[in-house]
């Protein structure tokens, strides 16, 4: 039950954070730092050989890279708001649908990444709540009315475990499953390198963050 729980816990998690700190915070800096640091090496980890157990070496890299080239895609419409950049303006009204979909799109994909025995819902959980957290504060800072962004926020939790279920109940899903990981775990990649790989401020090494990565492969690896 707990695979289903999490990621909409998480979201649950950075709607409070965000009433809390009511803006973009160090803190949220580094728990991104973290969460990038934890879904790459639990990727690496736990999905990653599993896939490659199963598949074809150069078909699962293909797959990977086709899940990558998506995420770049789906970035297109959500302007990097899986990894923590959302830009939506203050004085805009009208529902932001093509960030809504994306994120959903993505969502829904990560669920397939998590089943009954691994560990890859405690990457899920930990990357979903600072995205959520920052989405949340944006989200505040526009015009929208409060159903509107009840209904963002509620839906956009609802996919990861939508997407679980899925994969767990449904045998034509399940025949596909490895490929189906092979696509997520690029999406993972692209968005956790994202995260960990942009350029800081004037290139500069940052010691908290460094450390926050530490942290979240060390985490990832005990589990």
């Amino acid at each position: 039950m707990n695979n289903y729980l999490f990621p909409f816990y998480a979201v649950i998690f950075g709607i409070i954070i965000a009433r809390i700190t009511k803006q973009k915070s160090i803190s949220t800096k580094l728990l991104l730092s973290f969460s990038g640091a934890f879904l790459l090496a639990l990727t690496l980890f736990e999905l990653l050989p599993e896939v490659y157990n199963h598949l074809d070496a150069k078909l699962t890299g293909l797959f990977i890279m086709s899940g990558i080239l998506l995420q770049i895609i789906l970035e297109l419409f959500s302007k990097g708001a899986e990894h923590g950049h959302v830009h939506i303006h203050k004085d805009e009204t009208a529902f932001p649908w093509l960030l809504f979909i994306s994120l959903c799109i993505h969502s829904f994909l990560e669920g397939f990444a998590i089943h009954e025995h691994n560990d890859m819902v405690y990457g899920v959980l930990i990357h979903k709540i600072p995205i959520a957290t920052l989405i949340t504060l944006f989200l505040f800072q526009s015009n929208y009315s409060k159903l509107q962004i009840a209904i963002f926020l509620l839906v956009f939790a609802a996919m990861t475990p939508l997407g679980t279920l899925i994969s767990n109940t449904s045998e034509v899903v399940a025949n596909y499953a490895h490929y189906i990981n092979a696509i997520v775990i690029g999406i993972f990649f692209h968005i956790s390198t994202t995260i960990l790989f942009e350029s800081g401020e004037g290139h500069k090494f940052n010691l908290s963050k460094f450390a926050a990565i530490i942290l979240g492969v060390a985490i990832a690896y005990m589990i």
